[in-house]
């Protein structure tokens, strides 16, 4: 988990570590894969198996290629399910702003859970733009840095966010270890000039 590292000497880890991890000792791991508790990770023949779905008991679904042109399920297609619903227009290309969902898409997660929820994430594949969205909750929600984050999906299933997700993931990573830096400072200030109770 991240630490209280000063402002400005945290550097998340290079592309060239990441994809050491991402790549290594890959083998089958499955069209559908719990990747943190009660969080799923999928691609989208599985997203459409409401049988399987109900077996697993998701109660969220984040469809990360949400659009007409792309997986169209959409909330009404769970309905009937009672199945809470996320739709994540995303294109899985490197100059694609994914960025801007990291947030959204993490509290959605988070909400979902701290009900006791099961969430399924998927995209096409299950590979590059939901696994960029489930490693921006677990660093946003769980305070995992990014190559613990990578580490801890990795142990599950076969991921490979495209270079342009993992690029606007190290920003989020250096950016979340500078508010964390900003956070720890201040409460040490705080607590040098609290008064001593006894």
């Amino acid at each position: 988990m991240r630490g209280e590292e000063e402002e400005g000497s945290y550097e998340a880890p290079p592309i060239s570590a990441l994809l050491d991890v991402l790549l290594k000792k890959r083998r089958d791991t499955g069209a559908v894969n719990l990747v943190w508790p009660r969080l799923y990770l999928s691609n989208a023949s599985c997203a459409r198996d409401k049988a399987l779905l109900q077996d697993l008991g998701v109660t969220h679904v984040v469809n990360a290629a949400h659009g007409r042109r792309r997986i169209d399920t959409g909330p009404g297609y769970y309905g009937d399910a009672g199945v809470a619903y996320l739709g994540v227009e995303a294109d899985d290309r490197k100059d694609f702003d994914i960025g801007a969902f990291f947030r959204e898409t993490a509290e959605f997660v988070h909400s979902a859970l701290t009900q006791h929820g099961v969430v399924l994430v998927h995209c096409a594949r299950g590979v590059s733009r939901s696994a960029a969205l489930v490693l921006a909750f677990l660093m946003i929600k769980r305070g995992l840095s990014l190559m613990e984050a990578v580490e801890t999906v990795r142990t599950h299933r076969n991921i490979l966010p495209n270079l342009g997700f993992l690029h606007q993931l190290r920003e989020l990573d250096t950016a979340l270890h500078r508010c964390g830096a900003e956070e720890s400072r201040g409460q040490r200030q705080v607590n040098q000039h609290s008064p001593i109770r006894h």
